[in-house]
């Protein structure tokens, strides 16, 4: 046993040697980066709409790849509750926010971390026991024994718990996972300009009568002149449309309900929540090629045109527009959780969109700002 609780620096050099480990996967070929490329802002390094991991690295995940970058700032999950619903989606204050991955039922990286080690349709080990004789074996066991304990890996719960602690440690406190240096952040520090294109689409986004984009993915600095992250962490229902490029949507009883299941099962009893998804940030989002929860998007031009067209043209995205069940990747009974109450979302069919094509042209080249100075964009279209 150790004598002394490990310091912060010595786990996140062992978190930085796990994350790219791929030894700890069945596979032996799966590692934390394999999904979280550092060449991509810690996002997918292609455009599927979701991975493949496994023990034979042919499974399909359920959800689309999110970036690791500016997870500091990410709030543990809270809900204080409105008289109703409406409210809730009124008052941002009061939609449930916080918690890691898209449906925030995770409060820290530490925990967070198992899931993917033990998922097996990612890394696959069948339990902590597995993690802890993988980790045994790793070229850098002794570095871990000396830092957690001689024993830590005859208990392995204990092993695979300091596993989450020492990839939380480098998440947090490695500069790669929070740059703040894209040309936004030198805009907002005095040290750039935006070109006429980035300022129009800066107003776009921004418009609460048009975008109304950060209402969600706030611009505004924060505490301190602390840059912000581009996310309220709010959850929303969008009625994204159904993928099917994900295997598991061609049972036509599966459906991924965000906050209600089938992942998260502690909130699955409020039906308020099912259909959301919690806010990404959209720091490097135009160097992605895959979009929303589901990826069901594999260009920002077309989840920009989602975004404005969904109740104007419903007909390019769903097989049953103007339908009580119009949103074809939620059951009948939660269609009314999709927001319909906060611009753009309040249009008719057959509206005008609030949005031009040139303006979806303006708002990507302010997405562009948003690029860190290392993040390549995913040049790989998606395989289908």
């Amino acid at each position: 046993m150790t004598s002394a609780e490990p310091s912060n620096k010595d786990m996140a050099e062992i978190g930085k040697l796990a994350f790219f480990d791929p030894s700890l996967s069945a596979s032996g070929q799966q590692s934390c980066a394999s999904c979280h490329s550092p060449d991509h802002a810690y996002g997918p390094p292609n455009g599927l709409a979701v991975q493949l991991g496994g023990p034979d690295m042919k499974h399909h995940g359920l959800r689309a790849v999110p970036s690791l970058r500016y997870l500091r700032r990410v709030p543990i999950w809270t809900h204080t509750y409105a008289s109703s619903f409406k409210e809730r989606l009124e008052d941002g204050d009061n939609m449930p926010s916080g918690g890691y991955t898209w449906d925030g039922r995770f409060d820290r990286p530490a925990d967070q971390a198992a899931f993917p080690l033990l998922s097996p349709d990612e890394m696959a080990n069948a339990d902590a026991a597995d993690v802890a004789a993988r980790l045994s074996k790793s070229a850098y066991a002794a570095r871990f024994r000396e830092v957690f304990g001689q024993d830590i890996f005859s208990r392995p719960a204990d092993a695979l718990a300091a596993l989450g602690k020492a990839l939380e440690r480098f998440q947090f406190d490695d500069p790669s996972f929070q740059p703040f240096d894209s040309k936004f952040d030198r805009v907002l520090d005095g040290k750039a300009e935006f070109t006429a294109q980035e300022a129009r689409g800066l107003t776009l986004f921004a418009d609460p009568n048009r975008g109304n984009c950060a209402s969600c993915h706030l611009i505004d600095k924060g505490a301190a002149g602390a840059h912000p992250t581009l996310s309220d962490y709010n959850f929303q229902a969008l009625g994204v449309p159904r993928n099917p490029e994900i295997p598991a949507n061609a049972d036509p009883k599966h459906y991924d309900l965000g906050l209600c299941g089938p992942t998260r099962t502690d909130k699955a009893d409020n039906k308020w929540y099912c259909g959301m998804f919690r806010t990404p940030t959209l720091r490097n989002v135009a160097t992605r090629q895959v979009f929303f929860h589901n990826g069901r998007f594999h260009t920002l031009e077309d989840a920009l045109r989602f975004y404005v067209e969904r109740d104007t043209n419903p007909e390019k995205w769903y097989p049953h527009p103007g339908r009580k069940e119009q949103f074809d990747d939620l059951p009948v009974e939660y269609q009314s959780n999709v927001d319909r109450l906060n611009a753009p979302m309040t249009n008719h069919k057959g509206g005008k969109p609030v949005w031009s094509e040139k303006d979806i042209r303006d708002v990507i080249a302010f997405l562009e700002t948003l690029n860190d100075s290392d993040a390549q964009p995913v040049r790989v279209g998606p395989a289908h």
